[in-house]
């Protein structure tokens, strides 16, 4: 990150795109990890839910801490350490959950 003679914080487009990339990385890798963590513990319904967006908000608070919660040097906004990724990631959540879970309950 460079500054101006004002201050303003410069973000450069191939920093952010990698931050932005390692973001969605770890949230798809969460979670796959999560749904089939969820599937094997038996989660149903609204408690797989629920375990899937806690999972998410503790990786927006490790993202946090690892950008020693100064968000603005590493994004152009906090909504791509708290959103970015999360409705993306439940698709990959859900398929992982059900297969986990079919394989460990029902067969």
């Amino acid at each position: 990150m460079a500054a101006t003679g004002d201050d303003v914080p410069i973000i450069q487009a191939e920093n952010l795109t990698s931050n932005v990339r390692s973001i969605l990385y770890s949230r798809t890798f969460l979670s796959i990890t999560g749904g089939v963590v969820a599937g094997i513990w038996g989660f149903t319904g609204l408690t797989g839910f629920i375990f899937y967006f806690l999972i998410m908000m503790v990786a927006s608070l490790g993202l946090l801490a690892k950008s020693k919660f100064s968000v603005h040097s590493y994004f152009d906004s906090w909504s791509r350490i708290l959103v970015e990724g999360v409705f993306g990631g439940l698709m990959s959540f859900v398929l992982f959950w059900t297969f986990a879970y079919d394989i460990v309950h029902i067969f």
